[in-house]
């Protein structure tokens, strides 16, 4: 069964909201009968924009995310079928395969694994704006793109999303694997280039994918049945305890990132007690494996100017290239992190397509701005 692209308001499942609010009842319930035992109410001692709380007891409170973003419609993409897959039943997680109606005439199409952004503990691929930006990229790069839902923070502390990345290139491994053989979804056994491979991600998702480049580069990820042909890194979550300039400095009033809400966000997604120089955080910090020996495909590295984050990125891009590694860098300047998924429709996210079905289809490379 396959479906069409359908109204991006629809796209939030009331099966999970009925989750996001059983949680919330149920911690709700438990302070009740707290109180009444006459024990001590326990404390908020972490707070994320009142979305995420971890109290002094140990408990996780979540309320809807979606206070943190105003409803919005997006324009629908004509052709593209979308539909669900279990990538890994043991931690119930699903991703989303999307193709263009027509891509059984295009012939075989390169394969793009995608992870959204949300700072590890954030999002799901329902959200529309995220859903959106999928739908276009199937359509305009074009390509098979499948987006990939992972878990999060607090409740599943890092390496676990990074763990569940390996988890989604290994079950597509086990997909090329079954052709001629076996019985692989059928939309890739007829549309998708499984030696044309690219993992991408935005914000923590580039994380993932510089990540799931590292373990396969230096032999801890074996995908011998699929061919990596790149990686896409889309303003990159990245950190460190030291800060950079942008980091350290006062953010303009409005701004949609923050080095408070970057802080708030490793506080709940690293280790507990774990420093911004945590390998999952800071590719070159202090206990973080070298990677002058890793075998890196291509990389594309796309920053946004007004980024926080925006210094790593150059650094980042520029370390590697050090190295001796394939990287491009392109940086759309005005533009703040996580721009695609904030306006997958806007000026900027049609630019960066251009760039990235650039690096994909091997033209002249992404440009350098």
């Amino acid at each position: 069964m396959w479906r069409c692209s359908a109204p991006s308001s629809s796209i939030i499942s009331e099966e999970t909201f009925a989750k996001i609010s059983e949680v919330t009842l149920r911690a709700v319930e438990h302070h009740v009968r707290r109180r009444r035992v006459g024990d001590t109410a326990p404390r908020v001692v972490e707070d994320y924009r009142g979305v995420i709380q971890i109290l002094s007891d140990g408990t996780i409170v979540r309320s809807d995310p979606a206070v943190l973003r105003p409803p919005e419609r997006f324009a629908d993409v004509p052709g593209v079928q979308w539909e669900e897959v279990v990538y890994d039943a043991a931690h119930g997680l699903k991703l989303r395969v999307y193709r263009s109606a027509a891509a059984g005439a295009a012939g075989k199409l390169p394969v793009l694994v995608y992870f959204h952004s949300g700072g590890f503990c954030l999002g799901t691929f329902e959200q529309p704006n995220f859903h959106s930006g999928c739908l276009r990229l199937a359509s305009e790069l074009p390509a098979v793109v499948l987006s990939a839902d992972y878990r999060l923070g607090p409740e599943h502390r890092l390496p676990a999303a990074i763990d569940d990345a390996v988890a989604a290139l290994s079950w597509l491994r086990g997909q090329a694997a079954a052709l001629g053989s076996g019985a692989p979804h059928p939309w890739l056994a007829e549309s998708a280039d499984f030696t044309n491979v690219f993992v991408a991600g935005e914000s923590s998702g580039a994380n993932m994918s510089h990540h799931v480049a590292v373990r396969r580069g230096s032999g801890q990820l074996a995908l011998d049945q699929l061919r990596i042909a790149g990686h896409v890194l889309l303003t990159p979550y990245f950190g460190g305890a030291e800060r950079t300039a942008a980091e350290a400095a006062e953010p303009p009033e409005g701004a949609p990132f923050t080095p408070e809400m970057s802080d708030a966000m490793w506080r709940l997604s690293l280790p507990a007690d774990a420093t911004r120089d945590h390998p999952a955080a800071n590719p070159f910090g202090p206990d973080s494996p070298g990677l002058e020996p890793v075998v890196f495909p291509p990389v594309l590295v796309v920053s946004a100017g007004r980024d926080i984050l925006h210094e790593r990125a150059l650094r980042y891009a520029a370390r590697l290239k050090g190295m001796g590694k394939p990287v491009e860098l392109a940086v759309l300047e005005g533009q703040e992190h996580a721009f695609f998924s904030r306006q997958p429709w806007g000026a900027a996210a049609s630019e960066l397509i251009r760039v990235v079905k650039s690096f994909v289809h091997k033209g002249d490379g992404a440009e350098c701005t």
